[in-house]
């Protein structure tokens, strides 16, 4: 039995991965609140940046929208639309051309038929199934000993390890998007050098915000995997 499951001396490796999930938080924040307010020379928006982008590749049959929130900017492939938020869609300033082109990038690699974004879209439905099984099956496992207490529990695990690989296919796909779109606001003159530079401080920040959601979600399978080594001996 472990009544201190949630009090145990491994409960640090998930202290560790909320801290670090806090910190690039804070890093990203504080970037794009900083660049949001440096606007681009072209004057051109979010908006209309996307779509000039997603023409140039050409892409038509793309939609560019805007969606509420901040930073609730997204590709859907299933719909083909690219969401922009309220700092992005209208805005005008380095960070916001940064964030639309970055969701180009993700909506350039769909039609390109980019592996690693596929991988990831083939693991959405496992991992939401998975997600939601996982603990109680983990917890299960770990609290009662029945003797199908050890399936509930490689069961859980298993579980819980998919969400782990869609974090760490996520990395590739993220960073891949990213420098799609350095590279796409260098070559088409929509921001200077020096303007380029600090969009990659903002993507940046961003990819370290998937960084740090991988490594959090690592160490709480490694703590997993101790606690049921633990319940195993």
């Amino acid at each position: 039995m472990y009544p201190m499951f949630y009090m145990d001396s491994t409960y640090v490796l998930v202290l560790a991965g909320v801290i670090l999930c806090m910190l690039a938080s804070v890093k990203m924040n504080a970037t794009f609140r900083k660049y949001s307010r440096v606007r681009n020379h072209s004057g051109i928006t979010g908006r209309e940046a996307a779509e000039q982008i997603l023409r140039q590749a050409g892409i038509y049959d793309v939609r560019v929208e805007h969606v509420s929130g901040n930073l609730t900017d997204h590709y859907d492939p299933r719909s083909k639309v690219l969401r922009l938020s309220d700092a992005t869609y209208g805005n005008a300033s380095v960070a916001a051309l940064g964030v639309a082109a970055h969701e180009c990038g993700h909506a350039i690699q769909h039609a390109t038929g980019y592996v690693p974004l596929h991988i990831r879209g083939s693991l959405v439905p496992i991992v939401n199934f998975g997600s939601v099984i996982a603990w109680p099956l983990i917890i299960i496992g770990l609290f009662f000993s029945t003797g199908s207490s050890s399936l509930f529990l490689n069961m859980g695990i298993l579980a819980f390890s998919l969400a782990v690989l869609f974090q760490i296919v996520t990395l590739p796909v993220e960073f891949n998007a990213s420098g799609r779109a350095i590279r796409i606001l260098g070559s088409s003159g929509m921001l200077y050098e020096n303007e380029v530079r600090a969009t990659k401080k903002v993507l940046f920040a961003a990819a370290l915000t998937y960084v740090a959601g991988a490594v959090s979600a690592v160490l709480q399978l490694l703590r997993i995997l101790i606690l049921a080594n633990n319940r195993r001996s």
